[in-house]
């Protein structure tokens, strides 16, 4: 472990840290986020009841079956469109939720709707099967082929699994970004053509007029949405400040920084810590967006990005040329400096989960000796952001310590086989004995990150401390 730190100058920004009205304007978003969903879910089931729902389960028979697959068709289809919701990058959910929340609620969400959706199928089936004496197979047949919509919606079901299956964890894992980037887009089809056959069919759409209004409201402010914040703001946005590739560079051994430049770029709002979804429009392939954090605070004509070289996507960024146009999304991302309690900084990172700690210990307010920057890589090469750590450590006296090489198999896993002598709760309070004083952002893998939470917490740091955001899905 190497400390290093010498006198500093003073800070690029000179507002002192958070005070509670963010917190309480994070909290309001959030109420209100929650307040949308639960309140239109039990609105959905309120229209189920109304229409005698409790009543038809009773009779423990084929109408009870029916009943149910009708309650699940509606909870499903209202989960649907909110899956859809909660990635078209709304700022209610955005703000509300942060993207490592909304990532979680997706995935979630996402499995719960997929099957409800089997269940009323099944369900429906059987129900409908039972009451007119025929097979399951003539039963679903005739469904397919002679209710209105349901051709459309066989085949967004049928898009709806590839999705999911795409999505299990083992098979993401086998899967190029890309290839899973291209698969995740047939969602949108898939709920657009599943769900309208319950607005020209289903008992619970058209028997009532109140429902009806809701259901075909809240599909077309899906639609419009996806449309919108997907669609026409990043491209108004991009056109706007004439994004462009400025400059190229390696990043470490393994990385690689993009300059990108426009005009007026203050007015994004962005803030270090925040990241956007970038799409370079260099040929085929631009249409897969990936999420960069800013690696450099931002400016009124700069946006700087750094990202490890681990496959096609940001292969890519190496072959980018100036003056290529710049598409984004954004800004996103809650781990600013607006989270923060306390006057001192312990910024953790592993990887290319530097860029968004270099960006914050450039923006944000502390004395000399009071921000500590600790990075984690295989190799000294590997580290990212060499160039501005350095200056931080020159010009701001941040003590930075590169805790590098392999895993240790007998320690916290955050922890290299250098220090495996340490217990990982032991080790932050060495680097900072008066701990409960910091505020500490984590950026990182998974795994890397919820073994330093857990040794923070061991250590004994509050949890409204602990600044973190996660992007995988």
């Amino acid at each position: 472990m190497t400390t290093t730190a010498v006198s500093p100058t003073t800070s690029r920004r000179t507002s002192s840290p958070a005070s509670a009205a963010p917190r309480d304007h994070r909290a309001a978003w959030r109420l209100s986020a929650v307040s949308l969903i639960v309140g239109t879910s039990l609105f959905v089931v309120a229209l189920w009841v109304s229409g005698g729902g409790i009543q038809a389960t009773l009779g423990w028979n084929a109408d009870t079956l029916t009943t149910l697959g009708r309650v699940t068709g509606l909870a499903s289809a209202n989960l649907l469109l909110y899956q859809v919701l909660l990635m078209a990058r709304i700022p209610l959910f955005e703000r509300g939720f942060g993207r490592d929340g909304i990532t979680r609620m997706h995935r979630y969400v996402g499995f719960w709707s997929f099957w409800l959706l089997l269940a009323h199928i099944a369900l429906l089936v059987i129900g409908y099967a039972a009451t007119a004496s025929v097979t399951l197979w003539a039963q679903l047949w005739d469904f397919v082929w002679n209710y209105p919509g349901m051709l459309l919606a066989t085949a967004g079901t049928g898009l709806l699994i590839a999705v999911v299956v795409s999505s299990a964890r083992r098979a993401r894992r086998r899967l190029r970004y890309e290839s899973w980037h291209l698969l995740h887009l047939y969602g949108y089809l898939g709920v657009g053509l599943a769900v309208p056959h319950m607005l020209w069919t289903g008992a619970d759409f058209t028997a009532n007029p109140l429902a009806t209004v809701y259901w075909w409201t809240l599909w077309a402010i899906t639609a419009a949405c996806v449309v919108v914040f997907r669609v026409i703001i990043p491209l108004w946005r991009s056109r706007r400040h004439a994004l462009r590739v400025h400059e190229v560079v390696a990043d470490g051994s393994h990385g690689v920084s993009v300059r990108v430049h426009g005009r007026g770029l203050h007015r994004l709002g962005a803030e270090a810590g925040q990241f956007f979804v970038w799409r370079f429009l260099d040929g085929p392939g631009w249409s897969a967006g990936h999420p960069f954090s800013l690696a450099a605070a931002p400016d009124r004509n700069e946006l700087v990005i750094a990202a490890r070289i681990v496959g096609d996507g940001t292969q890519r960024l190496t072959r980018l040329t100036p003056g290529t146009p710049v598409m984004i999304e954004g800004p996103y991302g809650h781990m600013t400096g607006a989270l923060r309690q306390g006057r001192k900084l312990l910024m953790l990172a592993a990887g290319a989960g530097v860029a968004p700690m270099t960006a914050l210990l450039e923006a944000e307010a502390y004395a000399p000796g009071d921000a500590v920057l600790i990075t984690r890589d295989h190799a000294p090469s590997e580290l990212m952001r060499a160039g501005a750590i350095a200056r931080l450590v020159r010009e701001r006296g941040v003590r930075h310590l590169a805790l590098d090489g392999a895993r240790s198999p007998g320690a916290s896993s955050w922890i290299p086989a250098t220090h495996d002598a340490w217990r990982g709760s032991d080790l932050l309070r060495h680097v900072a004995p008066d701990l409960e004083q910091y505020d500490v952002y984590l950026c990182g893998p998974l795994p890397w990150m919820a073994a330093v939470r857990a040794d923070l917490r061991t250590a004994g740091v509050a949890r409204d401390r602990i600044h973190s955001e996660a992007f995988a899905v």
